[in-house]
């Protein structure tokens, strides 16, 4: 997934990435690719996760988990990391989620009952990113499909995902409705559909891919 995700990431945007699988997606760039990635705790500029005992227990993104940084990295605080959102600085911000609805909905900061940190970012990146993509696996460990036709759990930010990848397919949500461009090639649409809380649109040229 997110391999897939770095195809989507042009040379000199600004990008912000989720913890969880978000923050792997540095490793699938091309090493010579000038992009700057920017943290909520206060950095743009971070590179590719560092190799085991090479990690600068000073140096990590808004998860908590240790980075690098590339040539022209610059540091400030929360405060001006989230200014650069809100002013809508970030071209793209790539998040997990626990469900994404059919029109774009993003529920992905908590599930009633279990004890969280917060929200962060989230809400500030959902609603003023150039570009959203969500990261995340198809269904739920109970098998419940993730992508829905109403989100059931607190929204984080209406109409705003504009691609989901999971690890079955690729969907883009154009003008409120979902539509299949690409699916793992081991599967088919119809065991997308099957797994799938939501109708949708099937792209004339889908495209099978290896995950």
């Amino acid at each position: 997934m997110a391999r897939r995700a770095a195809l989507e990431i042009s040379p000199g945007m600004v990008v912000n990435l989720g913890i969880g699988i978000p923050s792997l997606v540095p490793n699938f760039l091309p090493p010579d690719m000038h992009v700057m990635f920017h943290a909520e705790n206060g950095i743009t500029g971070m590179g590719a996760t560092p190799h085991a005992g090479e990690e600068d227990e000073a140096l990590c993104n808004a998860g908590g988990f240790p980075v690098t940084v590339v040539p022209g990295a610059s540091y400030c605080d929360s405060a001006t990391a989230f200014g650069m959102i809100r002013r809508g600085r970030v071209d793209l911000s790539i998040l997990g989620s626990l469900q994404v609805s059919g029109k774009g909905d993003l529920a992905n900061w908590i599930i009633p009952g279990k004890k969280v940190p917060g929200m962060g970012g989230a809400m500030e990146l959902a609603s003023k990113a150039k570009k959203l993509i969500v990261l995340m696996s198809h269904t739920d460990k109970a098998g419940n499909p993730k992508i829905v036709d109403e989100c059931t759990l607190p929204l984080t930010s209406g109409r705003c995902v504009d691609l989901v990848i999971t690890d079955l397919a690729v969907f883009k949500v154009s003008n409120q409705k979902l539509i299949l461009i690409e699916h793992r090639n081991t599967s088919s649409v119809e065991e997308v559909a099957a797994k799938t809380g939501c109708t949708f649109e099937v792209q004339d040229n889908v495209k099978k891919v290896a995950y």
